[in-house]
């Protein structure tokens, strides 16, 4: 009489597998998973939820979920894990992808996938995911279907070797996980214990399955040679922790520093964007002959070309300091690219220096009264309560109280926060690498949940238009958050380019007519249209200091109005 095999439960050795897999994403960091509604994402979704080491974040879009967990990657500096179905939903993930690939943020995706035997064949909901992000991620892997023939100790070393090289380089890496189906089962892993015993002594441990030490040393930038070196010091994107360092080994060599506001600090230098438009006042820059930069994604263009001209023209060496090896050398100078934790190296060179070696302390003094200057001008020029605009508003960013944290958007006011704000320690994020303008609302929201303290994000209004479902990851924020979205009417930047006029208002600006009252109703906000300055900072210090939840602020100008305003100030800046 021969005996009946117990029927193999291909639902629960998909949940195991989901189950090893998340659990060991935890050891390498991962707290934070966001997940998107999907059947065939079934084992990763039920396993997520079940983790008592993970924070689940959901979103009905793939493409703001992607930037949700961006934004929490960027706040947190772990890796963070997104969980999608297959199909489409995979391809929506790619624009955060490409934004975590040039800005470095760990982000761990899980695309659940038809069974090999189903791509290419006319099944639902099925296309092909292998590969899908290129070289956008630092790796990917294809797993095959779930199977008790294949042993959990080869999906962990796969694993681990994959969350090792994203230790390493950091940025995105790919598990596609194929789940044949049934997906769902009532049964018990323990059905299969002894397939779950296999990995019983990592189980009782809280490590890796494999381990990778990582040295810590990081030794000090040889600033002593340029003790007797009149030197300039850029900053770039980097923490607010950081970007106080940098400014405290400028103080210590006596050298500028020229802050981007994506560091959060300012100095006696600020607004070089528009004094450096003077050549003959600014000529006294030309005299440095080492630029040390802390940092990547400088906003400034003519910035850029002053340091090419400076390498390039003038001879000057130029040190870059960051923590990713990737290249960030967009004009191909002569580089020394210091490969290092920007906290460690600043703290190790600061203590290196002896002041009494500082002999060209002070070198570009007279270069800080020209930015007062300017600073002056703007105030008196530009900074008035008639009427409320971009250029008023970017003068008033360093007036939000303290401690409160700002988003800055991609459109013609991060521009004009650059030339006319000088920020005094506010940690500031941004999405600066490709510098898109998909998913900046939902990139903010997954900050202000990791963070959990006040924040602004100011935003422009066709940014906001492609966002706007994601002002759903705001309905129920309990910390103030301030959206201001800058309404004239279509892309303004293109007034600062050289785009064929006739076109340029259909193909490029394309005014829209829209508002955004009925947004914020929709998504449950708070809604406020200020139409002076000073009504403006009432309602923001309000909500922020007193008010909970989201508050979106409109502010309408007129098209073409801060172009106009910016270049008749520029002409005043050359007769300074």
């Amino acid at each position: 009489m021969s005996v009946a095999l117990p029927q193999f439960n291909q639902a629960v050795v998909n949940r195991i597998w989901c189950q090893t897999i998340l659990e060991e994403l935890t050891r390498f960091g991962v707290t934070d998973i966001c997940v998107a509604p999907g059947s065939r994402s079934t084992p990763l979704t039920l396993e997520a939820d079940e983790s008592p080491n993970l924070t689940l974040h959901t979103h009905f879009d793939e493409r703001g979920l992607g930037f949700l967990a961006l934004g929490l990657a960027k706040a947190s500096r772990k890796p963070v894990a997104i969980v999608v179905t297959s199909g489409t939903a995979v391809a929506n993930l790619l624009p955060a992808v490409a934004e975590a690939k040039l800005t470095g943020e760990k982000l761990v995706l899980l695309t659940a996938d038809r069974p090999m035997e189903l791509v290419g064949c006319g099944a639902n909901q099925a296309i092909s995911q292998v590969g899908i992000f290129s070289s956008h991620v630092t790796g990917a892997m294809n797993l095959p279907s779930p199977s008790l023939t294949t042993p959990l100790k080869w999906l962990l070393t796969s694993i681990d070797e994959l969350m090792h090289s994203q230790t390493r380089l950091g940025s995105a890496v790919h598990i596609n996980c194929p789940f044949p189906e049934p997906l769902y089962s009532n049964e018990d892993k323990s059905i299969y214990q002894d397939y779950l015993d296999s990995v019983s002594h990592w189980w009782e441990s809280d490590l890796p399955y494999v381990q990778h030490p990582v040295s810590s040393a990081h030794e000090p930038i040889p600033a002593v040679q340029w003790s007797n070196e009149r030197g300039v010091i850029v900053l770039g994107s980097v923490s607010l922790a950081e970007a106080k360092l940098a400014k405290q080994l400028a103080q210590t060599l006596g050298w500028p520093l020229l802050s981007d506001p994506q560091s959060g600090v300012g100095s006696a230098w600020a607004h070089y964007d528009l004094w450096l438009q003077n050549p003959e006042r600014s000529k006294a820059l030309n005299q440095c002959n080492v630029i040390l930069q802390v940092g990547a994604r400088i906003i400034s263009k003519r910035l850029t070309q002053w340091l090419t001209a400076q390498v390039e023209l003038r001879g000057a060496a130029y040190h870059y300091l960051s923590p990713s090896s990737e290249r960030n050398n967009q004009t191909h100078l002569m580089q020394v690219h210091h490969v290092a934790d920007i906290t460690s190296c600043l703290s190790a060179t600061i203590e290196s220096i002896s002041p009494q070696l500082t002999g060209q302390s002070g070198w570009a003094d007279s270069l800080s009264e020209l930015a007062q200057q300017v600073a002056n001008l703007a105030a008196l020029h530009l900074s008035t309560d008639s009427a409320l605009d971009e250029i008023g508003l970017a003068l008033s960013v360093n007036e939000l109280p303290p401690q409160t944290e700002i988003f800055l958007g991609n459109s013609l006011f991060v521009r004009l926060v650059d030339m006319f704000s000088n920020l005094e320690e506010y940690q500031v994020y941004s999405n600066r690498g490709a510098s898109g303008i998909d998913g900046l609302v939902a990139t903010a929201s997954g900050v202000i949940r990791h963070n959990q303290v006040p924040c602004v994000l100011f935003i422009g209004d066709t940014s906001l238009l492609y966002d706007t479902n994601s002002l759903a990851l705001l309905t129920h924020q309990q910390k103030p958050v301030v959206v201001v979205v800058m309404n004239n009417d279509g892309g303004a930047i293109f007034d600062l380019l050289p785009v064929p006029e006739q076109q340029k208002q259909p193909l490029y600006q394309m005014p829209h007519g829209y508002d955004f009252e009925f947004a914020a109703k929709q998504f449950k906000l708070k809604y406020a249209r200020p139409e002076t300055l000073s009504h403006y900072n009432q309602v923001v210090l309000e909500h922020l200091n007193q008010g909970q939840g989201a508050l979106l602020v409109e502010v309408k100008t007129p098209p073409q109005h801060a172009s106009q305003q910016l270049k008749g100030f520029i002409q005043q800046v050359h007769a300074l």
